[in-house]
């Protein structure tokens, strides 16, 4: 007498241990890289009492200068190097060319002197812009 042939069943179950460790290794790796992406220019800025500008259409330029006079500009590929003053006016003129109502902001130390962050203005002047602002931070009030 002959058996009859026996069916396998499916497996209707999925191995999910190999997905656990790649995700483990990727939330080391996401751990490691990101506090090397958030890098910046430390820059102490002096405190006032401004207004928040509400009507900015469109992403401002950004110009940081440091405590020892070092312009960093936020546009193109060297965001945290510090660029000299004709690279800064090439650039700017390539942005206000390719968006003139763009607005331009300075962002300077406290401890720089006045009349470098002067200076820096000039510059972006002299490269087009319009108008020129200042970022801030605000004051802190003191209840009596």
């Amino acid at each position: 007498m002959r058996r009859p042939p026996l069916r396998r069943r499916f497996m209707s179950e999925i191995n999910v241990v190999p997905y656990i460790d790649v995700m483990l290794v990727l939330l080391v790796i996401f751990m490691v890289t990101a506090p090397l992406i958030t890098q910046g220019v430390k820059v102490d800025l002096p405190q006032a009492d401004a207004a928040v500008i509400s009507e900015a259409t469109s992403e401002p330029v950004i110009i940081t200068m440091d405590q020892f006079g070092d312009l960093y500009l936020d546009v193109g590929e060297a965001k945290n190097r510090p660029v000299d003053r004709e690279t800064l006016l090439v650039r700017v003129k390539a942005v206000l060319k390719h968006n003139p109502r763009v607005p331009i902001m300075i962002r300077g130390d406290a401890a720089v002197d006045y009349g470098r962050v002067v200076e820096a203005m000039v510059l972006v002047q002299a490269a087009g812009a319009p108008s020129v602002g200042l970022i801030t931070t605000p004051s802190e009030r003191r209840e009596p």
